[in-house]
């Protein structure tokens, strides 16, 4: 018999039946993460059938998407206006109340972005099956664990059964050799495998990342890799356990304690791809060539080292392409062949669940201690959660973010998506550390540069995109 991948071994241990031959799985859901922008509509069905949710304790939720960011956080602060977002935030409030699952607030000390909650808190284990409504549930893969993202029907059905109806997808094994030179993060990791494979080139498979480079990284660095594969299409990523994890996850309050936690760490360390497993596809990057990032269009894609130049519609072959450049090059106010390094921003965003974590924060940091932002340009820092903004100031990066000139804010979605105060007007122009640079992301008719958080202070302190390797770091 042929071996098995990770993913493969992951979905094996979880289904429950097959539903037709080479078809699609009834799947079983170890845990979820519920917010406050996806969850309405699966418990309104829920209540119109008079079901109730079959595991509470399998559910977590929080508020992220629409809350305030505003500097200071209290009963005041966090009233908030809009009246569809007030409601929004009650309806969860009053679905998790009625059937017994908890809720992270918006006063509550742990509230965060869901994809970086549900890590720091250990709520997601090695070998576990994963799903929420939210696209970049594919983050948890970095816990050893399969995450993917589910619409609202699915999350009904979720809340219901603990079980969903899922297709097996193909695996596609990407390498990373080599070493990661300074000042290059998993974000120009994996901002180089979209470009190189394209906005779908991951399409219908999950993606296992292997390789010396994956080995060497921290756990948030992967989780900014699982988080970012699905703008590559990929339907989950994940990697393979090991002690790096296993130091991570030790301690947090949802992971097994004692002797538990000893027989867990020992059942999880054989959670790995066999020696003979087939990968339908593989790719390899090498690190040490990796240069850092910037992207040009509206697309993650479009992207290129931070010493190139905006491509050229005209040398592309496939018609559809050509014509999403030429839309992304109009948008963006760009053109072919001009350079990136020097083009001036108005704003600097550092968060997301990509990019908001306190190693994130702690590499930022290091480029603007003694450094100030530039003349005419807002400079935003967004952490994940209430407990990495907690942690900021205790290490005192709190600090060099506002005398840099940076605005230090509560935790939440904020800019990424838009949903909130947090947004651009048409025509700015934003280097940031999240993950979409689609068409009015972060405000209509704004323009979004992704990049890693090193790179977004390098490019806040100079006013322009900057190649960041230019500036000492401290």
């Amino acid at each position: 018999m042929t071996g098995r991948t990770l993913y493969q071994r992951i979905v094996d241990a979880h289904t429950v039946r097959p539903l037709g031959d080479g078809g699609p799985i009834l799947l079983y859901v170890d845990r979820q993460v519920l917010n406050e922008y996806t969850s309405p509509q699966a418990f309104a069905a829920l209540h119109a059938q008079g079901r109730p949710v079959w595991r509470p304790g399998a559910s977590l939720a929080v508020v992220d998407h629409v809350n305030a960011t505003t500097p200071v956080r209290n009963a005041r602060t966090m009233v908030l206006h809009d009246a569809d977002r007030a409601r929004q935030v009650q309806t969860l409030a009053d679905n998790c109340a009625r059937h017994g699952i908890e809720l992270f607030d918006m006063l509550d000390t742990r509230q965060g972005i869901e994809h970086v909650v549900a890590s720091e808190q250990g709520w997601v284990l090695p070998g576990m099956v994963m799903a929420a409504g939210d696209s970049h549930t594919t983050t948890h893969g970095a816990m050893g664990a399969l995450g993917f993202g589910i619409g609202s029907s699915e999350i009904e059905h979720l809340l219901a059964t603990q079980t969903l109806v899922y297709r097996p997808q193909k695996n596609l094994r990407v390498t990373v050799h080599g070493t990661m030179p300074p000042g290059i993060t998993a974000k120009d990791v994996v901002l180089s495998l979209i470009a190189q494979i394209g906005a779908d080139g991951a399409a219908g498979h999950v993606i296992e990342y292997t390789g010396p480079a994956i080995e060497a990284m921290g756990v948030e660095g992967r989780l900014t890799l699982c988080n970012m594969s699905v703008e590559a299409a990929a339907r989950g990523a994940i990697v393979a356990p090991d002690d790096t994890l296993f130091h991570y996850l030790h301690g947090r309050p949802r992971v097994p304690q004692g002797a538990h936690w000893d027989a867990a760490v020992a059942q999880w360390r054989n959670l790995r791809s066999d020696h003979d497993a087939v990968f339908e596809r593989e790719v390899s990057l090498d690190a040490r060539h990796i240069a850092p990032r910037v992207t040009w269009g509206t697309s993650p894609d479009q992207g290129v080292p931070i010493d190139g130049v905006v491509p050229d519609p005209a040398h592309e072959g496939d018609a559809q392409k050509r014509q999403g450049m030429q839309r992304a090059l109009a948008y963006m106010a760009l053109i072919p062949g001009q350079a990136l390094q020097g083009l001036p921003i108005s704003h600097a965003f550092i968060g997301s669940c990509t990019n908001s974590r306190i190693d994130d924060l702690r590499d930022a940091a290091r480029y603007l201690r003694g450094r100030r932002v530039a003349s005419g340009v807002r400079a935003m820092v967004v952490p994940g959660s209430s407990l990495v903004r907690a942690q900021a100031e205790a290490e005192g990066l709190a600090q060099i973010f506002q005398q840099a000139g940076f605005e230090w804010r509560q935790s939440g979605c904020s800019m990424c998506v838009a949903m909130n105060e947090d947004h651009l007007n048409p025509g700015d122009r934003c280097a940031s550390s999240t993950n979409r640079n689609f068409e009015g992301r972060q405000g209509a008719g704004a323009r979004t540069h992704l990049m890693s958080p090193a790179m977004v202070a390098a490019a806040a302190v100079t006013g322009v995109l900057t190649d960041l390797r230019s500036l000492p770091c401290h």
